[in-house]
């Protein structure tokens, strides 16, 4: 290669290398801006159209965790949370110690344990619960239930899951048995849980929990004299014969007290005890200090680990309960309710309107812009006029489309996926802001990249719907008893809301936000859009 040839080579290099910082500088000077900015002042903002509607029954069977209490709102009033659970038998077909080691039942324990976390210091462990609100004495009561619960839907030709739903009272009611136990002042406590023998002098010792002694004489008769019997051979006879419990719950002084819990851990045990076989070297049972023979306990464990359903028992106060029964859904309304559990929806429709009144869609409108969408937010601001303020306020809420009942593109693109529940998907779903007084003042919710799709990617324009929610890391859907219609303007494109995620059942809290026609104007929700403007 001659040297002018090198030469021209280089100077090309060189040119390419100015024009690419040339460019980087561009962009660089365009992304300060927007970092002085602090996305502060939006570019544009837009009107948005929300209205609210009342869940009617929410799928509540195969949930992470149920409830179980009494929470009173303030502004939404009181709910309970019961629990009907089938009982399975860890291991089917048992066999007892046999009459000549004069068997007796002990004690039959159902447990429900708390979340909890433990730390031993000095060999003194001590719990901190977890999922716990409040504190108040209520009135606990464990009925047999007669109610059979299936794994397959009969009106479905048992060829789909059977779907239980919140608001099923009506048909688990009537089906209600025999009153196996009631506690009338039960209050949740984080010190461990001791069981006693003292025929055999074991104890037992439990994590926190709710714990409760149902009568020997029930299961002596309904287990443990039957067997060898067909109701114990398998899990589908016995869950035929035994058919679950069903744990009410009723206040006695008024106040909260509801927890969490996982089905999972949650455990029915018959304790029994038997005469030793071990001999001594007379040949004789082995016998204690005092001479008694030594008695050996066992025990037949069942488990919840079939089907489940919470049950919830709610009032909303007849003014909420009229704007949610006929919101309006063309203009928007003044306020916006949420609410967990069998719950309240808000429902936005970001690109509905004409703001401009120049007769063009605003989404149409804005895909012939061509921007660059750098940020856009919904800003959810409370209603303090309406809200206390202070620890009943949910911390998190979660939006997803209504169409497809899934989770906004957002969602998956956030880095914060991996922090702790309380902290996960904050870039998307922001925790409520709070001001030095503790009382919440917003909600920002990030959809960034599903307004971009909707303006640059074509993507199907459809309502979104918020809900609160206790863990936005998990989205797991469970179905709606009753889809609620979203929009019927196009007879042929009825879109309507058939799922919500299941973290939302598992919520007690609800609040109120302002909505696009509050008469506080600097809090309307609207659609905050910052953009570049490509050369």
């Amino acid at each position: 290669m001659n040297m002018k040839n090198l030469l021209l080579k280089i100077g090309v290099i060189f040119t390419l290398i100015v024009a690419l910082a040339s460019c980087e500088e561009d962009f660089s000077t365009i992304d300060t801006d927007i970092i002085v900015q602090n996305f502060t002042t939006p570019d544009t903002v837009m009107d948005v159209t929300a209205y609210s509607r009342a869940l009617n029954g929410v799928q509540t069977n195969g949930l992470s965790a149920y409830q179980l209490g009494i929470f009173n709102d303030p502004v939404y009033g009181q709910s309970k949370a019961n629990f009907l659970g089938q009982v399975l038998m860890a291991n089917p077909d048992p066999t007892f110690p046999n009459d000549t080691l004069s068997p007796e039942i002990e004690r039959v324990v159902l447990y429900v344990p708390y979340f909890s976390n433990n730390t031993t210091t000095d060999g003194e462990t001590t719990f901190t619960l977890d999922s716990v609100v409040g504190s108040t004495p209520m009135r606990v009561s464990v009925y047999e239930s007669n109610f059979l619960l299936r794994n397959l839907d009969p009106d479905a030709d048992f060829e789909e899951a059977q779907q239980y739903y919140s608001n099923q009272a009506s048909e688990f009611d009537p089906e209600m048995g025999e009153l196996l136990a009631q506690v009338d002042d039960f209050v949740v406590s984080d010190q461990e849980q001791e069981v006693i023998f003292e025929s055999t002098g074991d104890t037992i010792t439990l994590n926190p929990g709710l714990v409760m002694e149902l009568p020997i004489s029930f299961f002596q008769e309904k287990i443990y004299d039957r067997e060898g019997q067909p109701e114990l051979l398998t899990n589908n006879n016995f869950t035929e014969f035994f058919r679950g419990l069903y744990i009410k719950v009723e206040e006695a002084q008024s106040g909260d007290n509801l927890f969490l819990f996982d089905e999972q851990e949650m455990t029915l045990t018959m304790h029994y005890s038997s005469e030793t076989t071990t001999l001594d070297e007379n040949g004789n049972q082995e016998t204690d200090d005092n001479g008694d023979i030594v008695r050996v306990l066992s025990n037949f464990e069942m488990n919840f680990r079939g089907i489940n359903v919470n049950v919830f028992d709610t009032n909303v106060p007849a003014g909420i309960a009229a704007q949610l029964s006929s919101p309006n859904t063309t203009d928007g309304e003044e306020r916006l309710y949420v609410r967990g559990s069998e719950g309240i929806v808000t429902m936005i429709d970001l690109f509905g309107t004409d703001d401009n009144g120049n007769g063009i869609d605003d989404l149409e409108e804005l895909r012939e812009e061509d921007w660059i969408i750098n940020e856009a937010n919904l800003i959810f601001y409370v209603d303090q006029s309406q809200i206390p303020g202070g620890a009943k306020e949910p911390e998190r809420l979660i939006i997803y489309e209504t169409k497809n009942q899934r989770v906004l593109a957002d969602y998956s693109v956030d880095l914060t996926s991996s922090n702790q529940p309380v902290d996960a998907i904050t870039t998307h779903l922001g925790r409520l802001e709070r001001g030095s007084d503790n009382i919440g003042d917003f909600y920002k919710i990030r959809i960034t990249t599903h307004v971009s799709n909707l303006i640059n990617r074509d993507s199907l324009n459809v309502p979104l719907a918020l809900l609160v929610t206790n863990n936005a890391s998990q989205v797991d859907f469970r179905d709606l008893r009753n889809p609620i219609e979203v929009d019927a303007s196009d007879p042929s494109n009825v879109i309507s809301l058939e799922r919500l995620p299941a973290t939302s059942i598992t919520s007690h809290e609800g609040t109120v936000l302002h909505g696009n026609r509050s008469t506080n104007e600097d809090k309307r929700l609207r659609l905050q859009i910052f953009f570049t403007v490509p050369e």
